[in-house]
């Protein structure tokens, strides 16, 4: 199958390069919004255009905690083994960030630890793994609108093998630091979404994150001032993408294309994954225009 035919908000891609495969993640579209949540699929491909799936990757083992809005999976590789970082909810329970482990790619991923590591009374989603200069791993999520009306982006330190928060979460900003979101879900409410870090060779550590702006679900990028998690952060002034796409991540090509992940429409039940190529010159991202390329990789390559 071809992208615009795979329903999934919030695309993750994991690359391997030994293999030449590509992993597709991301929240099944059907039970998106409601529903009985099954579990989490993943798609494969050789060139990011033929897509082959859905593969079962993750279905909740009797007793889990958590039955519906399964959001938003990631996987890392990190220290041999396959971590997916996950928001679960239930009722009676907060949204959380649940970490799965597996041996491989293709799962099948098992809760890892006791449960969810941010904190149980915290309404929480879009947990991403960063691991720092001294080999200390963080997790970055968001703390939501939903209880804190001004959305925050959260870290907190976690255990080097991943199953247990270490410490109290330490606030890097809020939604409204940035001149970008528009209220969202009435007033004052400012949403913060899908931090995703980005290392730069120079040494600047960036973080995607998105929101609602003027054209839509957007993503901006937030500069650390001292290159370190703990920030201060600082807003840039661009956003990267502003028209109604979002949930973005990074990954790279086989041929060592830079490409920018995300869904789009934000609109139910529109939303298809899409790749668009990224220029990455002197610590800025930019997405590399239309005029320069021709068309989006993936719209290109399709009609090849």
């Amino acid at each position: 199958m071809r992208l615009g035919e795979i329903h999934l908000r919030d695309p993750f891609v994991l690359s391997d390069e030994s293999t030449g495969v590509y992993y597709l993640y991301g929240t099944i579209g059907q039970t998106a919004w409601g529903g009985q949540a099954i579990g989490f699929d993943a798609y494969t491909s050789r060139n990011l255009v033929d897509w082959e799936g859905p593969i079962p990757v993750f279905r909740p083992p009797s007793g889990f905690w958590a039955d519906h809005h399964y959001w938003a999976p990631e996987v890392h590789l990190y220290q041999g083994s396959y971590y997916m970082f996950a928001s679960f909810k239930a009722d009676h329970r907060c949204r959380a960030t649940q970490i799965l482990i597996s041996n491989s790619p293709l799962g099948p991923f098992v809760p890892h630890g006791e449960g969810p590591v941010t904190p149980p009374d915290w309404e929480c989603l879009d947990g991403t793994l960063y691991v720092d200069d001294e080999g200390m791993p963080w997790l970055v999520f968001c703390r939501e609108w939903t209880q804190v009306k001004d959305g925050e982006m959260r870290a907190v330190r976690l255990s080097r093998d991943l199953d247990r928060a270490l410490g109290e979460p330490v606030l890097l900003f809020k939604a409204s630091d940035a001149h970008w979101p528009i209220e969202a879900e009435g007033e004052g409410n400012f949403v913060t979404d899908a931090p995703f870090l980005v290392r730069q060779d120079d040494g600047q550590l960036l973080m995607m994150w998105s929101s609602h702006g003027i054209e839509g679900y957007a993503i901006g990028i937030a500069r650390s001032a001292t290159g370190h998690i703990a920030g201060p952060w600082v807003q840039e002034p661009e956003l990267l993408f502003e028209k109604d796409g979002g949930h973005g991540m990074l990954f790279r090509s086989m041929e060592g294309q830079l490409l920018l992940s995300m869904h789009r429409p934000n609109i139910h039940p529109y939303e298809r994954p899409v790749f668009v190529p990224i220029r990455n010159r002197d610590g800025r991202l930019k997405v590399i225009l239309d005029t320069e390329i021709g068309q989006q990789i993936n719209e290109e390559k399709s009609e090849e």
